[in-house]
């Protein structure tokens, strides 16, 4: 089984900043791309940043500038630095990995269960 677990979402003000983490766990034989979803009460799920295989990363528009993906592939950890936060950055936020669990498998999604991110002053 692979696991994933996000931490370091809170509350912060408008133009205040943090840091998520999202560690992968498990039978894990490699990992492909990694990202972060975010979803809003209301709205759809949507993507906020991924690296792709070649390490190339993705940014939503509305997150441009603002936040930062990164990896560590010796620790199956991802990142994402959030900076300059805005009131509509406010959502849970999901960890995703494409990831295969053995040589002869082949890659699917797995989510983390979540961590709630919250802009108000």
């Amino acid at each position: 089984q692979v696991r994933l677990v996000e931490s370091g979402g809170g509350l912060v003000q408008p133009g205040g900043s943090l840091r998520l983490s999202c560690v992968a766990s498990g039978s894990i034989f490699s990992i492909n791309s990694m990202g972060w979803y975010r979803q809003a009460p209301g709205k759809q799920r949507e993507l906020v940043a991924e690296l792709t295989s070649g390490g190339a990363p993705n940014y939503a528009d509305s997150v441009k500038g603002r936040f930062t993906i990164s990896r560590d592939n010796a620790k199956n950890t991802l990142y994402l630095q959030m900076n300059s936060l805005k009131p509509e950055d406010t959502a849970v936020y999901y960890c995703n990995g494409d990831i295969r669990t053995g040589y002869f498998s082949n890659n699917r999604d797995y989510w983390g269960q979540g961590t709630q991110v919250t802009v108000s002053s």
